[in-house]
């Protein structure tokens, strides 16, 4: 099996590398960060074949360049994980930066479709493949400040159905993930290195792990060929559902 992994440098698309890596696929790495990139090749490639990627997943031609030129020992894949993905700040819709939400959209929507649209013609063309969306309970409910964020997540799961529905009749599966609370860098890139905002997040409570996803993820791909998960939601015991909020006027 040989996987390609997006966000591979940290939290989710680390511990995803890690798994696949201890059950024995070849792993393609595609992150920003270099250095992470080369540590991660370091510590893994004592298991298994490591091709690294320094890519910024929304630069669609760097995309479509390096997917196309993958060297031949990892150019047939058979799992992708579409995990690279930001949320930043949490300002009211009407007082946010617009280019916090410009970069929300290009990298959790259009560099999941760059990917995407780059791999999986060959899925299709062998028949064989699994394409896993990371998306997020925040594509189902709403919260302040969640916004565009809120919004590419919800792209995220009904692009996954929708593509399972073009793939009708093949043997490509397509699964969207969609997380609860995981502890992670998220927190720290939404509140801009804010370490203490960041750290209040996860306060007085027991969040997911990566390392609880990537378990789900592997999971869903060992599935037999004939079952196709459509979408997983997972949160943590200590998430759970709020009554729709009410303004109530004082008059």
């Amino acid at each position: 099996m040989t996987v390609l992994i997006t966000g591979a440098t940290a939290g989710i698309g680390a511990a995803c590398a890690r798994r696949f890596a201890l059950h024995g696929a070849r792993l393609v790495l595609v992150g920003r960060r270099a250095h992470r990139l080369d540590t991660l090749a370091h510590e893994l490639g004592k298991l298994v074949p490591i091709h690294t990627l320094e890519l910024d997943i929304r630069n669609r031609s760097a995309v479509q360049q390096e997917l196309a030129e993958l060297p031949a020992e990892f150019a047939t894949l058979d799992v992708l994980v579409n995990n690279a993905g930001i949320a930043l700040g949490l300002e009211p819709a009407q007082r946010s930066d617009l280019d916090d939400w410009v970069a929300t959209v290009e990298t959790n929507i259009m560099g999941l479709l760059y990917c995407t649209h780059a791999i999986l013609p060959g899925m299709v063309a062998r028949n064989k493949g699994h394409i896993i969306n990371l998306g997020s309970v925040a594509g189902s409910y709403p919260y302040p400040g969640g916004h565009v964020y809120c919004g590419t997540k919800a792209f995220v799961h009904q692009f996954s159905l929708a593509m399972r529905a073009d793939l009708l009749g093949t043997k490509v599966h397509v699964t969207s993930i969609e997380p609860g609370k995981v502890q992670s860098e998220l927190a720290q890139v939404r509140f801009k290195g804010n370490a203490a905002r960041a750290a209040a997040v996860y306060a007085d409570t027991e969040p997911m792990t990566p390392d609880d996803i990537a378990d789900v993820i592997h999971w869903c791909v060992t599935r037999p060929a004939h079952a196709n998960i459509n979408s997983i939601e997972l949160m943590p015991v200590d998430q759970a559902f709020n009554p729709l909020a009410v303004h109530r006027a004082r008059i």
